[in-house]
């Protein structure tokens, strides 16, 4: 701004002739004649063209001071459409209309000194001559306004105004292209099938998740070409609705986000337009997919930051919409009332503690192996306790669920193991009496084990009875229902492309709330790194994961890259994971979204994460000239008393230095409501720095 107003202060100086002897130079490379009358339009056309000279010369000496060209391209030529269109628009208006219109800088006289007058004047007619030079201006202005279209991309926008509208947010879209499309099937020799995809696409009948399934379906025919006569007759009879999802849905009943099915992506804000994030990326959409949640997400923020509405939702809502075109496996778990969609958008809901819930949750994960089951549960009773040895935990369970699978053939309710966890000795007996001691003798050793440390000072039985008590509550009667004729929800299950949802209590029974969320987390880590079929992206969504964290889980994590896995977790704050695991919790996740709100002490454990980067500083010293010769100084003096500053020179240093990412103070300050710091990494190991992004947009 500094130097605009410089060139305009120098331009009407030298416009009002305030300039001394502006004129010289002009006359010395001019006939004398053409100034004393004889010639006045050669004169005129000759002041035109040294005006104008003049004046290019001014534009460019203070764009270079002024940086004009960064400028421009940061507020005009870098911003998305249409506000680029836009701006370019009003910027370009504004200038033709000060240039051309009102004659601001002296191109105008030039473009008409140039032209022969007989085009513009007509004899004996002065509104003729008017309107020839309105028609003039006007060619003027559209020539003007050119440059200004392509630095704004107007072809562009309109090429984009061109193409079909997409439908709300809120409905499936349609496939944009339908006759470009399906170019896999045509080269595979199946133009019928391509065809009959083309057509249901272009009649409106197919939406992104039919073409999304569609296109899914046709890499498992690829793979596996003995399947390419059933998907060839499906697509024939059923076309848009072939290969349907088992809950037969094509899409989900509302959509909050905005969703790219084909690259499995979901928008969760734009990148502000703030001084960290590179001018690229400013106003650019922010999206994770698979291949970042693969690496698992971490969401901090306290309540009303928007973790849940702005972040969580769209992520679950992406995996759904990913299930439903045969992508994805998607548990949902949080607590109840969370709006993370409507019950029809899933196909299990699961509500402990709920007597209308028409699912239950398996209390061991489906493992059939007591050593396993041991160690899940475990680390689900006792893996937060620091002071708590987990090895000694485990040995105690696998001595009772060992014994009582050989007996029952089943793992035992919790009721009947809280009974075992407290040394009941009639349980004890009751299951020893059972116990071939030639058959087992191994498993009667351990049992016997147990019932000599029952009731002893220091007894782990006890207080993980204590801890497992919360669930042997009258609300939960019936569910954990171990017997051999209940089907419990497992999460071996998620081979499939499944939506489930698991409502959990934490109003009536935060504790028993508290130690599912352990379970879930266990259990799902557990049964990824056994599962074989890792085709589809399984995803466990923890809404809030309070408590949820113990040091198992965390090494898990690490693991869940190379299962097609992943694990989004929501805290409201880092107090509620154990001080020994924080750290080793954001180093063992991929992706970090710290929301406003953080205290600075949370910022300080992301900082350390972000690490530090390479930045260029200058930095200018004033050193005060002193003058030798007696005319700089009066000059020196006469500026000083002009200015009240003593002549200085700037000694300017350029270096890099190192610095922190995002520093604790402007984690903890200076994220705006709305806003987190996000930073993504892939499973092929690509960063993204963590920059500013508002959830809003």
């Amino acid at each position: 701004m500094g130097a605009l107003l410089a060139a305009l202060l120098l331009w009407s100086l030298w416009v009002n002739n305030l300039v001394p002897h502006k004129r010289i130079l002009l006359e010395l490379v001019t006939p004398t004649d053409w100034w004393r009358g004889d010639t006045p339009r050669a004169a005129l056309t000759a002041s035109a063209v040294y005006d104008s000279v003049f004046a290019t010369l001014v534009l460019y000496y203070f764009a270079r001071v002024g940086n004009w060209k960064e400028v421009v391209q940061r507020y005009v030529t870098t911003r998305p459409q249409p506000s680029r269109a836009l701006r370019a628009a009003l910027l370009g208006a504004l200038i033709v209309w000060m240039v051309v219109w009102h004659g601001l800088l002296s191109y105008y006289r030039l473009a008409v000194s140039l032209i022969p007058p007989d085009w513009f004047i007509v004899p004996g007619d002065p509104v003729g001559t008017v309107h020839r030079l309105q028609v003039f201006k006007t060619i003027l202005t559209l020539l003007a306004l050119w440059v200004f279209a392509v630095a704004g991309d107007w072809p562009g926008l309109l090429r984009g105004l061109r193409r079909p509208r997409a439908e709300p947010e809120s409905r499936a879209a349609t496939v944009p292209d339908p006759a470009a499309d399906w170019a896999e099937l045509r080269a595979y020799g199946q133009s019928a099938t391509a065809e009959r995809l083309a057509e249901e696409a272009r009649a409106g009948r197919m939406n992104d998740v039919d073409c999304a399934r569609i296109r899914r379906a046709w890499s498992s025919v690829v793979a596996e070409p003995e399947r390419l006569d059933a998907f060839t007759s499906a697509v024939l009879r059923d076309g848009a609705r072939a290969c349907l999802h088992p809950s037969r849905q094509r899409d989900l009943p509302t959509r909050m986000a905005t969703h790219d099915l084909l690259t499995s992506q979901v928008r969760i804000g734009r990148y502000a337009d703030a001084e960290r994030t590179p001018p690229d990326r400013r106003a650019a959409g922010a999206a994770v997919d698979p291949g970042t949640l693969g690496t698992c997400l971490l969401a901090l923020g306290p309540s009303g930051s928007g973790k849940t509405a702005r972040l969580v939702r769209p992520i679950t809502e992406s995996l759904a919409l990913q299930a439903l075109a045969g992508q994805a496996a998607l548990v949902a778990v949080s607590a109840s009332g969370t709006p993370l969609g409507p019950d029809q958008a899933y196909d299990i809901v699961i509500r402990p503690g709920d007597r209308s819930s028409e699912y239950d949750l398996d209390l061991y994960g489906g493992t059939d192996e007591p050593d396993e089951a041991a160690t899940l549960l475990a680390d689900v009773l006792a893996g937060d306790w620091t002071e708590v040895d987990i090895r000694r935990a485990v040995t105690v369970l696998a001595q009772l669920l060992g014994p009582f699978q050989a007996v029952h053939g089943r793992f035992p309710s919790v009721p009947e193991l809280r009974e075992l966890l407290d040394g009941e000795p009639s349980a004890m007996g009751r299951l020893k009496t059972m116990l071939d001691p030639q058959e087992h003798s191994l498993l009667h050793r351990e049992l016997d084990a147990r019932a000599r440390q029952a009731g002893v000072a220091g007894d782990l039985g006890i207080v993980l009875s204590d801890r497992l008590g919360c669930l042997d509550r009258p609300a939960f009667a019936g569910f954990f229902d171990t017997s051999a004729d209940a089907r419990p929800f497992t999460l071996h299950s998620l081979d499939r492309p499944l939506r489930v949802r698991i409502d959990l209590p934490e109003r009536a029974h935060p504790e028993a709330a508290q130690l599912l969320a352990r379970l879930l987390l266990a259990q799902f880590t557990a049964s990824m790194a056994t599962r074989a079929d890792r085709s589809l992206f399984a995803c466990l969504v923890l809404d809030d994961a309070t408590h949820a964290i113990t040091a198992g889980s965390v090494r898990a994590l690490r693991r869940l890259r190379e299962s097609h896995a992943g694990v989004v977790l929501g805290l409201r704050a880092l107090g509620d994971v154990p001080e020994h695991l924080r750290q080793p919790l954001i180093a063992a996740v991929g992706c970090h979204a710290a929301l406003s709100g953080i205290t600075t002490w949370e910022g300080a454990l992301f900082a350390q994460a972000w690490g530090t980067e390479w930045v260029e500083t200058t930095e200018v010293a004033k050193h005060t000239v002193f003058a030798d010769q007696p005319l700089t100084r009066l000059i020196h003096a006469v500026r000083k008393l002009g200015t009240g500053k003593p002549v200085t020179t700037d000694a300017v240093t350029v270096r890099q230095v190192e610095r922190e990412r995002w520093s604790a103070s402007e984690l903890a300050h200076g994220v705006p409501p709305g806003h987190a710091v996000l930073s993504l990494t892939t499973v092929r190991g690509e960063h993204a720095p963590p920059l500013l992004v508002d959830l809003r947009g």
